[in-house]
């Protein structure tokens, strides 16, 4: 299926894509997380991209070729930066309304982006559910030791040495964190090389490091996007029709009780678990992935 890459300018990025189908197709937004990149969602694209689609795959910042605009830029991985990346990306494409599925970062970008924009978002596939962060709360509030333990790529990075770390052994660092938050999935060498091409972006490391150490109130974040923060502190809800999918053997992000994330959604949602998939179902299980953009897409249809 052919693939064309293409760049936009938004206020803070050169933002690069991968376009398939026309522009006056169905747009849907596909949106990878850390440490991953486009490549994921490529079987995903098999399965949908028969029909009259505007499939859009972006490289977010801090990945692959897209850019900061310029120095004076911050090199922000906060969420408010992540979801308006995207209606951002919308603006400068001229598409009113579009459907987001993301997963890990790009799953709490498309959360922020229909929570605080839901004009602009005819539906969601959130991979992981609700993933909107409060930071005081994230600060101050810890977790069973088991997540605490899981979370250790998070600590590492709060300090100096993990920044080092990540900038000397950046591939190393992400293929563990493939393999661990994913333990049935057997991915070719060939995707994990074609992905880490990503992580050679100058601002992948300071991105990445901003952003988690911004969600633990450990780095401040862009004084342009504090009142959105503050919206978000206030966990908003979500209107647009909304399909669920967690990977039942994720290690990282482990699948919520059945209903926890019912009261965040207030049009209609779903929830999927998936037997065999971890941390990234787009890779793992495309079917399930694409299945879900169909089903939400007739829901938001009738609605």
């Amino acid at each position: 299926m052919d693939k064309a890459t293409q760049t936009v300018t938004t206020s803070a990025l050169h933002i690069v894509y991968e376009q398939t189908g026309p522009d006056s197709g169905e747009p849907i937004l596909l949106l990878h997380g850390f440490p991953y990149d486009v490549r994921a969602y490529d079987n995903v694209l098999g399965l949908l991209g028969e029909k009259n689609r505007r499939l859009i795959v972006p490289y977010l910042r801090g990945f692959g070729p897209t850019r900061y605009r310029s120095a004076e830029v911050l090199r922000s991985g906060q969420q408010a930066a992540l979801g308006k990346d995207i209606v951002d990306l919308l603006d400068a494409l001229k598409i009113k309304r579009a459907t987001l599925v993301g997963y890990d970062w790009g799953g709490r970008a498309a959360c922020v982006a229909a929570a605080l924009w839901p004009e602009r978002v005819r539906a969601l596939v959130s991979i992981g559910g609700y993933t909107i962060q409060n930071i005081a709360e994230a600060a101050t509030t810890p977790q069973s030791a088991e997540q605490e333990h899981q979370f250790w790529y998070q600590w590492y990075f709060q300090t100096e040495r993990g920044r080092r770390g990540l900038e000397q052994n950046r591939d190393e660092i992400s293929k563990l964190l493939w393999r661990m938050w994913s333990p049935n999935w057997l991915f070719e060498e060939s995707l994990f090389a074609a992905t880490a091409k990503s992580f050679r972006n100058p601002d992948f490391v300071s991105t990445v490091i901003h952003s988690y150490r911004h969600r633990y109130a450990n780095a401040p974040g862009d004084p342009g996007l504090e009142a959105l923060e503050a919206r978000l502190a206030a966990k908003p809800t979500i209107a647009a029709p909304t399909i669920a999918l967690y990977g039942k053997t994720d290690r990282v992000d482990p699948p919520p009780n059945p209903g926890a994330h019912a009261s965040q959604f207030t049009g209609f949602f779903e929830e999927r678990f998936l037997d065999k998939a971890g941390h990234c179902p787009p890779a793992e299980a495309p079917d399930a992935v694409s299945q879900a953009i169909e089903d939400v897409l007739k829901v938001s249809a009738n609605t």
